[in-house]
């Protein structure tokens, strides 16, 4: 029989006298194994997009305007637009000339709400375009099941779910806010779509969709039908060859074109799957080594008299591999179902915060599985491999000693890992300094990673240092039985230290993820809502607020100034500025000469009295980048992708990290979805508070359709709802990434302290009762915990400070009872873990724990 055979014959037959050990790696690397595939999973979404089509799906091909924006400096790069790109008229009747095309369907789609007691009906469309022409109905399949089409205009179809919920028949008249105003029509007719769609939809005459159409002169897109016996893939691509610069979509990427958000969830979600991977990799490589660190330090006796009968190092360290292998391929099979099942949760949590739209589907195939996979075993491997080398490289005698009493002091080649970790822990930190603050988080964030590696590769050192350093004054804080808790602190460095590991990474990840995070959006929101000024913000959930509102408001007792916002986001893109896929914010305003200003920002060149027509205010320091100066040519792409040639009327003296391009409220509101402005920012008149006049306001807009008014904290709220996105991210991040820890700390813990049933039998020998064994397992524990804080807290400074001065502050924001959280829940995974062990640890009887076999 082979060497080899018997190694691996050992190997199996040894893994069912430690129960124990095995299970925590297989917890270790299944739980890995499940985050991997999931984050797998999240990245094939984000790249894939799929997103079934339900008003178009009756339309083989869709076309739509331009992707997105070509970036000038990476071409083969497409970032996706803030509005919709629409297409030209005349866009039709190219499409309608290309050979095969059977017919060209345009569809133009605008702001429609049922009211109902004079405000929008719960799920009536308030936060979509769900006004269509009839004609469009045939790119859904929509089939007359009661009455008829609107033939004239004031008349309407409703679909028959948004009917039959409000019970509405045919001849009805019924209240609409189209376009941002109260209008009333008869319904002419209720359709059913062929299939299920969630958007209701409210379809008019052809007359009154031109009417209503916020982009005159272009449609949304197309629905084509290819002609009888045409495959509607080659028309598609004939379609993008004849007619070029449009978006030919077919099958399941026809969602893309009908739900707005599709294509703009994919950079998100990119980063969520990247950087929670990165994460899961970092934190698994740590979680992982330790636990088979510690299974094979507690074996190291074994091991020894392995080698002192005759075994050689290769063998030996080739039975650990065969092992942890073992266990490792059986953790990685069931970690493809767990991967499945978090993978589906993770992405339905995305949905549900906000952070990528409902009607994205989540896509996980074998290629996810098999990257998972594959990346756990390595990982596995590689910890084993490292694992066993010492002890198999140990010589038998040296290996019986140090079985009694483990070293605490690390080898060299840990030693220098760690200086560099550490050091680039510094340096992360040291270069966020100067980085601006909306990318400073991308740089110090990985700080807490590289700062638990450092605490990982010199955990038993650092658990030596604390019994040494700290031992007497643990001694006077927690009475006698510390005496022996620090001892042994001192003598299983090495056992404590796998403890330390995950508590260290999970206090150092929530704390530097949350604070920094709180920071950064505190300093963002402030930025935004500090370029703005207004007394009283009326904000519309019917679509936006038409021309005629906004000259009633203005015309209200007490106003002074008032000016529509938009916002959106673009680029200048001649002289190219650089913003690649982060493009700037642009704000609408209305100008200076209108009545006054809403902008706050300090003009320090040329004058907000021109902003109107063509026009844009730059950050001085955006346009000292770009080298232009007032009066200067440039060229804008806008959300829409529209090329705007503008010109620079006004520098302002904007923060610079959360700078915005200010542009003519008309200007901007004509290259969004809507066609509207969702708010209007209103100063008091002189002589005139506050409160009065958001009183008066009130009472003006009291019959507008989804219309309310707030004071001047409703416009920091309107930035902090769309901070809140992105910070949702990270807060998943960090809850993922502490669950991870804190299942790992619970594994480890309980692995350590049920090899120590022996050592419990002896004491209990000796005189101690199990009272006086559990108190020292709790101080043990409270070294752990209080080591594993203080170290998380130190690392997460590295990250959170940088993060506090690049923006301007000293102490970083966010609430306290974070911290308490943290600290609360360290300790409420370390000592019930520890107290529930110890109790399975002396189920014995003395004397049978102290003959059991091994540790």
């Amino acid at each position: 029989m082979s060497s080899r055979r018997v190694v691996l014959g050992l190997a199996l037959s040894s893994l069912r006298y430690r129960a124990a050990a095995s299970l925590a790696s297989f917890v270790a690397i299944l739980i890995g194994c499940g985050l991997l595939i999931a984050c797998a999973g999240l990245f094939e979404t984000a790249i894939v997009l799929k997103a079934q089509p339900q008003r178009l799906a009756a339309a083989p091909v869709v076309v739509g305007g331009s992707a997105g924006f070509k970036l000038p400096d990476e071409e083969s790069q497409v970032v996706p637009y803030a509005e919709r790109a629409g297409l030209p008229e005349d866009g039709i009747a190219k499409i309608s000339a290309v050979e095969g095309v059977g017919q060209a369907v345009p569809d133009v789609s605008f702001a429609a709400a049922l009211l109902r007691d004079g405000a929008p009906a719960a799920g009536s469309g308030t936060s979509v375009l769900s006004g269509h022409g009839w004609d469009s109905a045939a790119l859904g399949g929509y089939k007359i099941v009661e009455g008829a089409a609107p033939g004239a205009t004031g008349q309407v179809v409703l679909d028959a779910a948004t009917a039959g919920a409000a019970g509405i028949r045919p001849g009805t008249t019924v209240d609409l806010a189209v376009a941002g105003a109260r209008q009333s029509f008869l319904v002419s007719g209720i359709a059913r779509p062929a299939q299920e769609v969630q958007a209701p939809g409210f379809f008019f005459s052809a007359a009154d969709a031109q009417r209503y159409n916020p982009h005159p002169g272009s449609v949304g897109l197309a629905g084509v039908f290819p002609a009888d016996g045409v495959d509607a893939d080659e028309l598609a691509g004939r379609i993008a060859e004849q007619v070029p610069g449009l978006t030919v979509l077919t099958g399941d990427d026809r969602g893309a074109a009908e739900f707005l958000g599709v294509d703009a969830g994919q950079l998100p979600l990119i980063l969520l799957a990247a950087v929670f991977g990165g994460m899961v990799l970092v934190v698994m490589a740590l979680v992982v080594s330790a636990t088979i660190s510690l299974t094979v330090r507690q074996r190291q006796q074994e091991l020894a008299l392995l080698r002192a009968t005759g075994a050689t190092p290769k063998q030996v360290h080739r039975m650990v591999l065969f092992e942890t292998m073992a266990v490792g391929v059986l953790a990685a099979v069931c970690g493809a179902v767990l991967g499945s099942l978090l993978g589906g949760r993770i992405f339905a949590t995305s949905v549900s915060l906000g952070i990528v739209p409902h009607e994205l589907a989540f896509t996980q195939d074998i290629i996810a599985f098999g990257a998972g996979i594959v990346a756990t075993l390595a990982i596995t491997y590689a910890a084993a491999w490292f694992a066993a080398l010492a002890a198999a490289r140990a010589r038998p005698i040296q290996a019986l000693a140090e079985a009694s009493i483990p070293g605490a002091k690390v080898n060299p080649l840990r030693r220098m890992g760690a200086v560099v970790f550490a050091a680039a822990t510094v340096l992360l930190a040291a270069t966020t300094l100067f980085m601006p603050a909306d990318t400073a988080s991308a740089i110090g964030g990985p700080a807490v990673l590289t700062g638990a590696i450092a605490v990982a590769l010199l955990g038993p050192e650092i658990m030596a240092w604390v019994a040494d350093r700290f031992g007497p004054f643990i001694r006077r804080v927690a009475g006698r039985d510390a005496t022996l808790a620090v001892i042994n602190s001192r003598a299983r460095a090495v056992a404590f230290a796998a403890v330390l590991t995950p508590v260290t990474l999970a206090s150092a990840v929530a704390l530097g993820n949350v604070y920094s995070e709180t920071t950064a959006q505190k300093a963002q929101v402030a930025a935004y809502a500090g370029q703005l000024q207004a007394d009283a913000v009326v904000s519309s959930e019917a679509g936006g607020i038409s021309a005629d509102e906004f000259a009633r408001i203005r015309s209200t007792p007490g106003v002074g100034t008032a000016s529509p916002l938009v916002t959106s986001s673009g680029w200048i893109e001649q002289p190219y500025d650089g913003n690649g896929s982060d493009p700037l914010r642009l704000l609408g305003v209305a100008g200076q000469d209108q009545g006054g200003t809403v902008l706050a920002t300090e003009v320090t060149e040329g004058s907000l009295e021109q902003l109107r027509g063509n026009t844009v205010a730059l950050p001085e320091d955006v346009a000292d980048d770009l080298e232009i100066k007032v009066g200067d040519q440039i060229t804008m792409r806008l959300g829409d992708g529209a090329q705007v040639p503008v010109k620079l009327v006004a520098l302002l003296d904007s923060p610079s990290s959360y700078a915005s391009m200010v542009l003519p409220a008309d200007l901007l509101t004509a290259h969004t979805t809507s066609g509207l402005a969702p708010q209007v920012l209103v100063r008091a008149a002189e002589g005139t508070d506050a409160d009065t006049l958001v009183s008066a306001l009130s009472d003006r807009t009291a019959n507008w359709p989804g219309s309310t008014v707030g004071d001047s904290d409703a416009l920091a709220e309107s930035f902090q709802a769309s901070a809140d996105v992105e910070a949702l991210i990270n807060y998943l991040l960090a809850v993922l990434a502490i669950a991870y820890a804190a299942i790992a700390a619970v594994n480890t813990l309980a692995v350590a302290v049920l090899a120590r049933r022996r050592e419990f039998g002896a004491q209990r020998l000796a005189g101690a009762d199990r009272r006086q064994v559990r108190r020292m397992l709790f101080v043990e524990g409270g070294i752990v915990s209080v080591t594993g804080l203080v170290l998380g807290i130190v690392i997460s400074l590295f990250t959170v400070l940088p993060m506090a001065i690049t923006t301007g502050e000293i102490i970083p924001s966010g609430p306290i009872w974070v911290f308490l959280a943290v600290v609360l829940a360290i300790f409420l995974i370390v000592w019930p873990v520890t107290a529930l062990s110890a109790r399975l640890a002396m189920r014995r009887n003395p004397i049978d724990a102290v003959t059991l076999p091994g540790q």
